[in-house]
């Protein structure tokens, strides 16, 4: 579906999948979990899902000329982590909003994780106290006209690089890996689990796993707790992204986002939360984040105990990355 897009390699190469043999046989054995490590996809500052996306977004913002990437998101972002690295990697400078997005006051939540390695990498990282949407932010747009105004020439990248023209393209290509890898296994993943805040990882799974029917087995978590908004961007990137590679018709009923997981708010792990987390990483060695993988793996746990996936089950956890948001709420896993 990809061919007639331009990439720039940002990624080593497809992604390894792994079984959770430790901790499938703790849920039962009944359902067999695998991950796929979208979290060691990459050299660039610890890796993650957005990388997928920035490898086809890149092309442009060279071609157009631009000297200054201007991105935005909460002040322990991976994705703003993941657009300081590209921008570092490729030369240009890099403007980033950090709003407050999440209301938790570990004392150095602003100065570790995410945030500190932005910095490292040379971004200038704006912090502004405006609360969490995944919409178009007035704070981003300040700060595109602010570079303009410095005699920069800007490239905006929104939140999660999602509601870009290009921004569902990346997770295209991860079906496209996905059925490729299965093949070499000789297995096929009856569902597949992702996080989902901003939407175009979701939507571009959809698209890509349209092409074998398994849409609505990508199964959303929703760790935004505004799963409506959140719903209706992963439809529209979904149909965008579904017209621009030529794939069938995505329509609302192939997003499926259960919400029971994102509690209290975004970015604050709920007990339950912080203890799916202790259990993937002394299980598997495996480590999630309070905001995002965390939510997801409390999702995927659930489902296995309460009997959502039926037993012989294949399920695929899609780790998106973010281990170092983790710094930021030490005070959460003082004890481990």
């Amino acid at each position: 579906m990809l061919s007639n897009f331009e990439r720039y390699p940002l990624t080593f190469g497809p992604t390894p999948i792994e079984p959770l043999k430790r901790l499938s046989a703790h849920l039962g054995g009944g359902v067999e979990l695998y991950a796929k490590r979208e979290d060691c996809n990459s050299g660039l500052a610890f890796g993650g899902n957005k990388l997928r996306k920035l490898e086809y977004i890149v092309p442009d913002a060279i071609k157009s000329g631009a000297d200054t990437l201007v991105s935005i998101g909460g002040v322990q972002s991976n994705h703003t982590r993941m657009v300081a690295a590209v921008a570092a990697k490729i030369g240009m400078k890099c403007r980033l909003i950090q709003e407050a997005w999440v209301p938790h006051e570990d004392a150095v939540y602003d100065r570790v994780g995410n945030i500190l390695l932005s910095r490292l990498m040379g971004a200038e990282a704006q912090l502004v106290d405006d609360g969490f949407d995944i919409g178009i932010r007035d704070s981003w747009k300040r700060a595109i006209a602010e570079v303009e105004a410095e005699g920069g020439k800007p490239y905006a990248i929104p939140a999660g690089a999602s509601v870009h023209k290009y921004g569902g393209l990346g997770y295209v290509g991860f079906a496209e890996e996905v059925r490729a890898q299965e093949a070499e296994m000789g297995i096929t993943f009856d569902y597949v689990v992702v996080c989902t805040v901003t939407g175009s990882t979701h939507a571009g799974m959809l698209v890509g796993f349209s092409a074998d029917g398994r849409a609505r087995n990508v199964i959303g978590i929703d760790a935004s707790c505004t799963p409506a908004q959140t719903k209706a961007q992963v439809l529209d990137i979904a149909q965008n992204t579904a017209a621009l590679v030529g794939a069938g018709d995505i329509v609302a009923d192939d997003v499926v986002l259960l919400e029971d997981y994102a509690y209290p708010v975004y970015g604050v792990p709920s007990k339950e939360t912080v203890e799916a987390i202790r259990l993937s990483a002394r299980l598997e060695g495996m480590i999630t984040d309070p905001v995002y993988e965390g939510k997801s793996m409390q999702g995927m746990i659930d489902l296995v105990k309460t009997g959502y996936f039926p037993t012989g089950s294949k399920v695929l956890y899609a780790h998106l990355g973010g281990a170092p948001a983790i710094n930021g709420y030490s005070y959460t896993f003082r004890n481990g």
